[in-house]
């Protein structure tokens, strides 16, 4: 009878005082943080108010940490998601600071209201409409055409830290296959890099700039009408800021 109640009676756990919980404690509190940083990298927030959190946070969670040797996200890995976060940070406001400025190139004499522009997550984008800087089918700038260029190289001047990619687009009207070109791929090609080349002679350098020729790909508009095909036939001027050293 007592083996039998031995048999039935269930095994008794393992006094289980080990600290495996706090592996998954750590992982979640860093977790929390890096989430907490990225957060912070696509805010406003004050940067006083910011840093003394921050401190607070990393004081309270780093005496735990210590107690853990091993953890599926380490310290080094959560320091450079956080780097990475504020980096991403301080490029998105210099550009905003750019961005202001554009204001005032969009003023400028020969310019005004001509050239257009957007930003959207650190990125600028000047537009500038096709026919004015060039003649229908064609790919070489015209004289208005430079002047606008040089306008916009004397920004490009101010700012050397940015990165140009020029891009060509036209409509969806094919050529009339009586010229040298075959489709518009071709046209928006030599467009934009043609505009490269009077940028080179201007005095930019060639390893900032970029040209790409996307015909009638990503219209602002529907091809539905002789207006609004004259706004998709455009050159933009793709600026984002360059990290020297990195």
């Amino acid at each position: 009878m007592d083996e039998e109640k031995t048999l039935l009676r269930p095994p008794q756990e393992d006094d289980d005082s080990g600290g495996e919980w706090m592996t998954t404690f750590a992982d979640l509190s860093m977790l929390l943080l890096v989430f907490f940083v990225l957060l912070y990298s696509m805010s406003t927030l004050d940067t006083d108010k910011f840093s003394k959190t921050f401190s607070s946070v990393t004081k309270a969670l780093s005496g735990r940490l210590q107690k853990v040797s091993t953890s599926r996200i380490s310290r080094d890995e959560a320091g450079v998601l956080i780097d990475q976060a504020l980096m991403r940070r301080q490029i998105v406001e210099s550009q905003r600071k750019v961005f202001a400025e554009v204001k005032t190139l969009q003023t400028k004499k020969g310019v005004e209201g001509l050239v257009s522009a957007n930003f959207e997550d650190g990125v600028i984008t000047l537009r500038v409409p096709g026919d004015v800087l060039f003649l229908p089918g064609r790919v070489q700038l015209t004289e208005r055409g430079r002047q606008v260029i040089l306008t916009l190289r004397n920004f490009f001047i101010q700012h050397p830290d940015q990165q140009i990619k020029i891009i060509g687009y036209t409509d969806d009207s094919l050529p009339s296959g009586k010229g040298r070109f075959k489709d518009n791929w071709e046209i928006s090609a030599m467009r934009a890099v043609n505009v490269l080349r009077d940028l080179l002679k201007m005095g930019i350098k060639s390893n900032r700039l970029t040209a790409t020729g996307l015909a009638d790909i990503n219209p602002l508009f529907p091809n539905t009408s002789p207006e609004f095909r004259a706004k998709n036939r455009r050159v933009e001027f793709i600026l984002e800021k360059r990290v020297i050293g990195k």
